[in-house]
């Protein structure tokens, strides 16, 4: 049992905010999205006693997750609407004129990724804010890895069209 405890804790530690900002960004309801983490991290540990392995905890917490963003929907009977507003970058050590440019275009790419398809802009979150693998991304969404990284290229083409079209300039 304290193994158990002592899994959970660590990845506990290490997802929440993750999982907590993914779901957020999903149902822009701060209460929704606590309730929502809880239970995540409820079925983890649940599935811990179960003695049976997971091989990836990251990817099964995201299948957690967007499993419960789901229902969620489906019995409020609501579109899903999506904020991302709250998308946040890991400061990696940057000059404050750099993080000032950094954050300019962030601000830029925000307000064009409420533009594009929700597939692509959770793509583009797992990917490039969550650092997640394309194997771990598969694992998530169920698809090939190659149907993932071609889902990547896509989903940067529609972000940089979408940057293009409101006059900014493209990524490189």
């Amino acid at each position: 049992m304290a193994n158990f405890r002592k899994i959970f804790s660590h990845n506990y530690d290490k997802y929440i905010d993750k999982i907590y900002r993914f779901i957020f960004l999903k149902v822009s309801s701060q209460e929704v999205a606590e309730d929502l983490t809880s239970e995540v991290f409820l079925r983890f540990w649940e599935k811990l006693n179960t003695k049976i392995n997971i091989e990836n905890i990251q990817a099964f917490l995201y299948q957690i997750a967007r499993n419960l963003v789901v229902d969620h929907y489906r019995e409020k009977g609501q579109a899903q609407l999506v904020s991302v507003d709250y998308c946040q970058v890991p400061d990696q050590g940057a000059g404050l004129e750099e993080k000032a440019i950094i954050g300019s275009d962030i601000d830029r790419i925000k307000g064009v990724l409420a533009k594009i398809n929700e597939d692509y802009r959770e793509i583009i979150v797992w990917y490039y804010l969550d650092e997640l693998s394309v194997p771990e991304i598969a694992k998530i969404t169920e698809k090939s890895e190659e149907a993932v990284r071609v889902t990547i290229h896509r989903a940067l083409n529609a972000l940089k069209s979408e940057l293009s079209q409101s006059g900014h300039s493209v990524i490189k």
